[in-house]
């Protein structure tokens, strides 16, 4: 993959690097006073924060870091939230980058109480790339390198929309958090609707949509906007809550796959499983085998390992004298690309199989 490259250089200024209270993935092991522009041959200082180090989708980024890491001769520091949407944690690793005075950052940002300390790192000189969650506003960092996920929620929502025929759709939204606003919770989620030709209020925020009225195929009603967290057990909870609400859901969106794998499995339990339309967003290896077995319907495939590593050589780039990279055409940010994957197609929606899908899956 080529990124075009123009604009200003931020470097960071000559700083002994500080001890690393994180766990720490050396490519080569980095010298005791890095310079703000690295020569050819010289190790460049970068971090990577992700939201939490359990879900596999960041696991996979923290491991296509560290490959290119090795390639590149980038002293890699990585650290992660204690779980999805812990910002204290991620705000001691960017402050921790500074300190040890690091040429860039790369993060999934969980939340908007990150951006000071963000723009502290780059006041610094750090450059910072943003990775799968564009911050809010997108001009927080320097670049964000991540899936168009209003075009990953467009797709399955189109998916949907075809493959109910004309049935009336009664909904369950299973979205990431409640509590705060996160642009890649509303980008998928207003996308799904959308995609369903649904008409949405203000697509910054969830919820706000009519409860009831019609898709481009036939009537809906949205029986539940309810947090996940991104993680199984919220999944699961949160379809059993709207089950609570409505026992006769067809539709359920899910944010990422292990929601989607929670959903499933309260479905499963209550025996209302059969008939019911699961997508989501991630294409993990475990998410296409879900949709192979028929427990996802359809799933938006991303690409984390190339989000982290083309960021990582966008540091070692610039570092060494280097332009950084600019968004994609139209876009605040570069597109890292998205595949919906499934075995059903539908007409009018590009699609790979499941086939293709395990061969570019992640996890």
């Amino acid at each position: 993959m080529t990124l075009s490259r123009s604009g200003r250089r931020r470097l960071a200024a000559p700083v002994a690097l500080a001890a690393a209270t994180l766990l720490t993935a050396s490519a080569c092991g980095g010298s005791d006073d890095q310079a703000s522009t690295a020569g050819e041959g010289d190790s460049v200082a970068v971090t990577l924060i992700t939201k939490d180090s359990i879900n596999p989708f960041f696991v996979a980024m923290q491991d296509g870091a560290k490959e290119v890491a090795e390639e590149e001769n980038v002293d890699l520091t990585i650290a992660a939230g204690a779980e999805d949407g812990d910002e204290d944690g991620q705000i001691q690793a960017i402050e921790n980058a500074i300190a040890a005075g690091q040429q860039g950052i790369l993060i999934t940002p969980n939340g908007p109480g990150v951006n000071p300390a963000i723009e502290r790192a780059r006041d610094a000189g750090l450059y910072v790339i943003a990775l799968d969650t564009p911050p809010d506003p997108a001009d927080t960092v320097d670049i964000t390198f991540a899936t168009d996920n209003v075009e990953a929620g467009e797709l399955i929502g189109q998916w949907t929309a075809a493959q109910l025929g004309g049935q009336p759709a009664t909904i369950a939204l299973l979205d990431l958090f409640n509590d705060k606003i996160v642009s890649v919770d509303y980008s998928r989620d207003q996308g799904f609707l959308s995609g369903m030709g649904i008409d949405v209020a203000d697509e910054t925020r969830n919820g706000d949509e009519a409860p009831t009225g019609n898709y481009s195929g036939g009537t809906y009603e949205i029986v539940c906007n309810e947090p996940t967290g991104g993680a199984e057990d919220g999944g699961r909870t949160a379809m059993e809550n709207c089950l609570t609400r409505n026992p006769d859901i067809n539709v359920v969106y899910t944010i990422n796959e292990p929601s989607a794998a929670g959903a499933y499995a309260a479905l499963e339990a209550a025996g209302a499983a059969e008939g019911v339309l699961i997508v989501s967003v991630d294409g993990g290896c475990d998410g296409v085998q879900a949709v192979k077995d028929g427990r996802i319907g359809a799933t938006s495939q991303q690409y984390p390992l190339l989000m982290a590593s083309e960021g990582v050589k966008a540091i070692a780039d610039i570092a060494r004298g280097g332009e950084p990279p600019q968004p994609s055409d139209g876009l605040d940010f570069f597109n890292t690309g998205v595949a919906l994957v499934t075995d059903t197609p539908a007409d009018g929606v590009e699609s790979i199989d499941t086939t293709e899908g395990a061969d570019k899956c992640w996890g």
